[in-house]
């Protein structure tokens, strides 16, 4: 089946529409005719070659939200009609360790990203940014009624990256959570944080967006720019999530941990990020990294959005002003998600 999609076709070169075979529905697979497509930062890493050499032309998308079409005969999980999602990956070996504890992200062969990626049959995966997907029904999710479908769309990635570290560092009650960054990644982690119970402060590097973190469920909202900032807040977090991909002072926000305080990493700036040994040891410290979720948590987060009335805050584009959308992406103009509507792909 041939398909209407924008393609990135070479590094560096603006998206354009063109069409691309989708594979035909296998036993296991579902056929999904895509509704909303989030545009995530990784995308234009991805199609820019920031992280190495790709399998041009590239379709991206990883935040897919959209109705069955068909079912494989041995799908039982999916109805045709039913309101699904995929995200950041599409299939893994699904034998190893990893993937048997449900940390299929993980896989131990390398888990199958949405796009850009040699699937299992060899052929190369594209992603959302088209009208149509076939996908394994192991790595389709539900998506609940009460999350409006196209702010649901970047909880695939968004949602899933800031939910899985503050679940496994067990924000809640009683814990005090600072979220380095108010972008893509970093409103969904005060959303989640706050709706876990946990006390939120924001750590941007000015006060610009502080009216929008309070009312996201923030309860502090401090600019790192301020040298104060650090000396005021030494010392008091249970957990820092840092969304941003730039280098940050690793060792400064170490330094506002408490006492077996964990700093995560989920922003992937392209460079190293020196770590002072001392900053660690100094107050038995952690740093840390965490990446997406299994299939199984992405589930539980979709499941707690809709139980909590969680969902991204979006900007709603047609397709053609995909690169108007990069553009606004790198200079930080966009509160706080794009997500293209697929119907204008038609």
């Amino acid at each position: 089946m041939r398909v209407n999609a924008y393609a990135a076709p070479a590094a560096g070169e603006p998206l354009a529409p063109t069409t691309i075979e989708r594979r035909e529905v296998g036993a296991t697979d579902v056929l999904i005719a895509i509704e909303w497509a989030g545009i995530c930062h990784s995308d234009i890493h991805t199609v820019n070659g920031d992280w190495g050499p790709q399998p041009y032309p590239v379709v991206p998308g990883h935040e897919i939200v959209g109705t069955v079409a068909e079912v494989g005969p041995d799908v039982t999980t999916h109805r045709v009609g039913d309101r699904v999602g995929v995200g950041c990956m599409v299939n893994s070996c699904g034998t190893c360790d990893n993937c048997r504890n449900g940390d299929e992200q993980y896989c131990r062969h390398g888990m199958v990203g949405t796009y850009a990626a040699t699937d299992r049959d060899g052929t190369t995966t594209q992603g959302g940014y088209s009208t149509h997907v076939v996908v394994d029904a192991g790595f389709v999710l539900s998506v609940p009624d009460g999350i409006d479908p196209a702010a649901a769309a970047p909880l695939l990635c968004a949602g899933i990256t800031t939910y899985s570290p503050l679940r496994r560092w067990n924000a809640g009650p009683g814990k005090k959570v600072a979220v380095v960054g108010l972008g893509g990644l970093g409103h969904m982690a005060v959303k989640i944080a706050h709706a876990m119970g946990a006390e939120v402060t924001v750590l941007s590097q000015s006060l610009k967006k502080q009216e929008d973190g309070l009312r996201l469920g923030a309860d502090h909202y401090f600019a790192t720019s301020d040298p104060g900032t650090f000396d005021a807040l030494a010392g008091s977090f249970d957990l820092i999530v840092n969304t941003v991909s730039a280098s940050i002072d690793v060792n400064a926000y170490l330094g506002l941990l408490a006492v077996d305080g964990t700093l995560v990493n989920v922003g992937a700036p392209p460079e190293p990020l020196p770590v002072n040994a001392m900053a660690l040891i100094g107050g038995r410290r952690s740093f840390a990294g965490s990446m997406i979720g299994g299939i199984a948590e992405t589930q539980e987060m979709l499941d707690f959005c809709a139980e909590h009335g969680i969902a991204a805050e979006v900007e709603v584009i047609p397709a053609d002003r995909v690169n108007e959308a990069y553009e606004r992406v790198l200079a930080s103009d966009v509160r706080y998600r794009f997500v293209i509507d697929a119907s204008t792909l038609a």
